[in-house]
């Protein structure tokens, strides 16, 4: 009998979750206010607003849940509605099925961390988030982690990729962040994000331990200063204008995968230096680059 996986908030990463899935033999649906998006990609479409109760009622029993909803803006509203009110919801609907999921999986983000000074963090570091996207993102990681119905929690650093290029276009113009005092960043390609969800799935049905918590980022923070020079070189430009304002409300922290990678994860781009050079070539920003 095949798995039946649903997606909520159905985006980039849940589609291109749902058709690696799809081809691995799951049933996937995808729910999203706005289902449009999902047309042609094999994906079984559902319209879902989370907060209303009418429509999660409608929503069928599934084996996986995997929750990774986009905040319509960044504000304290928006967050409070997709992040602890539209999880709280979505479990309360599930919580009382005859049948619930085997597993609610919830992307949240390494925002819960507050550490500024280049701290190495894990699983098993605090949490005391300064602004609100944190603190209602990790609101909402305890909702599940206490709830009856089994949650892992999935924290991503900053996802890049196709469509993901600030970091490139900021180079691009000749912007650089300063060297000094070094300024960690940590990063996954939207393809290992999709990659860690799926094998964290895969974990799952096949009855292997796993826990409530993982911290999905790649294999080497690294200081914004060296990975904006190392795109710089790559894009042969020279960097000039030192961009400020935006670090001064940048966290700076050392993120540690090193129970995703003792879970049997292997990363498809292990640095930036990997996922960076796939972005670029396939984004079309080496084009008349000379080599």
């Amino acid at each position: 009998m095949k798995t039946t996986t649903l997606i909520i908030g159905c985006g980039d990463i849940g589609m291109s979750l749902g058709r690696q899935l799809k081809e691995a033999g799951h049933r996937v649906l995808g729910a999203r206010r706005n289902v449009q998006m999902l047309e042609g990609s094999g994906i079984e479409a559902l319209a879902l607003d989370i907060n209303d109760v009418d429509t999660l009622s409608a929503l069928p029993d599934v084996d996986i849940l995997v929750y990774v909803v986009s905040a319509d803006h960044f504000d304290e509203g928006a967050y409070q509605a997709a992040y602890p009110k539209g999880l709280a919801s979505v479990l309360a609907e599930y919580g009382q099925r005859d049948v619930p999921p085997k597993r609610v999986f919830f992307v949240s983000s390494t925002s819960v961390y507050a550490q500024q000074s280049g701290e190495q963090v894990d699983e098993s570091s605090s949490t005391e988030p300064h602004g609100f996207s944190g603190q209602l993102m990790r609101e909402a990681e305890q909702i599940l982690l206490k709830h009856a119905v089994p949650g892992t929690v999935v924290r991503f650093s900053g996802i890049y990729g196709p469509g993901r290029d600030r970091l490139i276009r900021q180079v691009s113009e000749g912007r650089i962040a300063p060297a000094s005092p070094p300024m960690y960043t940590n990063r996954i390609h939207r393809d290992d994000c999709v990659g860690v969800l799926a094998h964290l799935i895969d974990l799952c049905l096949a009855g292997d331990e796993i826990e409530e918590l993982y911290l999905a980022t790649d294999c080497e923070p690294a200081p914004l200063h060296e990975v904006m020079s190392w795109l710089a070189e790559k894009l042969k430009v020279e960097t000039t204008d030192i961009i400020q304002s935006p670090l001064k409300r940048r966290s700076s922290k050392r993120c540690d995968n090193t129970r995703l990678l003792e879970s049997g994860y292997r990363f498809r781009y292990p640095t930036y230096r990997e996922g960076y050079t796939h972005v670029l070539k396939e984004g079309g920003f080496l084009e008349g680059v000379k080599a």
